[in-house]
């Protein structure tokens, strides 16, 4: 942490969680990349704007998001529900 302008600086994104669950939802997103249509779209339109690392990690953020509720709320996966 260091001090710019008497402002903290320097704690954002402290806690990434596990790893090994993050590399788990990018292999996912590749996978749908290649095999759900509207994911390929939404990476697409995501890619365009910020880059391919960037739109890979979005969409292994809305998986992870999706598979949080699919667990919570006891559902089936639904890609109306993810893509909108």
């Amino acid at each position: 942490m260091s001090k710019s302008n008497n402002k903290k600086k320097g704690n954002n994104n402290r806690k990434n969680g596990d790893k090994y669950l993050s590399w788990a939802f990018v292999e996912a997103a590749h996978g749908m990349i290649r095999y759900c249509p509207e994911a390929r779209k939404f990476y697409d339109r995501k890619r365009c704007s910020g880059g391919g690392a960037l739109a890979t990690k979005a969409l292994a953020s809305k998986i992870s998001k999706a598979v949080y509720y699919i667990l919570t709320d006891d559902q089936e996966f639904e890609v109306k529900k993810m893509f909108g």
